[in-house]
């Protein structure tokens, strides 16, 4: 984790985010004041993340036990691999910041290849952005059943729905060491993550591509998705109400007049 000086400009930290090692070394200046009051600010945000991976391991694993006794595991396939990666993910995240709380010193292959699986959090990106994955699947999937009902009866599979387990994990973990492997590295005992780019080129295409799958796509995605689910549903929900308005039933209707 790189720190910036609260009177550093915007240009100060784009030179340090392309920085080469060197460059890193030299500039890693400062008060003995403020490097204690950053070390103390950020071991209670790992301690945060600590609790906060903590439980969220535990609820999710809570889940998973609730699915599988109820064995509603097999019904909903895509759900519980949801929660799955979701609980991988939060106990990577507590593992990750617990070996970060610990201060391991980072010499010679070992502290290399410790910085770049679990101090840059590469292990638990993987499954982060898997459940990213997982949930557009989920959401195509209910669209699919919902707003095209007789084409997914006809066509849909499970196996299609099981090959999306496998994509998820491996997709997940391909983007997450993709650009955290080549992008981290160790200098003089600190582990720096996402900060070793070929060019700024290359980090500014990774950046606007990650923005635009991650957050533009999947956003649309809910948008469209669910926003068709909704218009199905209003719209039999309008004919179940009219076919059950007073008067529609074809039952007798009774006469007003009054007998003689």
């Amino acid at each position: 984790m790189v720190t910036v000086d609260q009177g550093s400009t915007f240009e100060d930290l784009f030179e340090t985010m392309t920085a080469t090692p060197i460059e890193i070394t030299h500039s890693t200046t400062g008060s003995s004041t403020e490097s204690s009051a950053s070390r103390g600010t950020g071991f209670h945000f790992q301690c945060v993340v600590v609790v906060i991976g903590l439980v969220g391991a535990v609820l999710n694993g809570l889940i998973l036990y609730a699915l599988i006794a109820s064995e509603q595991h097999k019904k909903h396939v895509l759900i519980f691999n949801q929660n799955v990666l979701d609980f991988v993910a939060c106990l990577f995240l507590f593992t990750t910041h617990a070996v970060k709380l610990c201060d391991i010193p980072l010499n010679g292959t070992r502290g290399h290849f410790l910085c770049v699986t679990v101090l840059s959090e590469a292990i638990s990106f993987g499954p982060f952005h898997g459940s990213f994955m997982n949930l557009a699947a989920v959401t195509i999937e209910r669209y699919l059943k919902v707003v095209h009902h007789a084409w997914a009866k006809k066509r849909l599979r499970k196996w299609m729905i099981y090959s999306v387990i496998p994509f998820t994990w491996i997709g997940g973990y391909a983007i997450a060491w993709g650009w955290t492997i080549p992008t981290t590295g160790v200098v003089d005992g600190v582990c720096y993550t996402l900060m070793f780019w070929n060019s700024n080129t290359a980090r500014l295409a990774f950046i606007t591509w990650y923005l635009l799958t991650f957050y533009v796509g999947l956003f649309l995605t809910f948008v469209f998705c669910y926003g068709r689910i909704l218009i199905v549903i209003r719209r039999q929900a309008n004919i179940m109400a009219g076919h059950g308005a007073p008067g529609s039933s074809g039952g007798p209707v009774q006469s007003n007049k009054t007998p003689q």
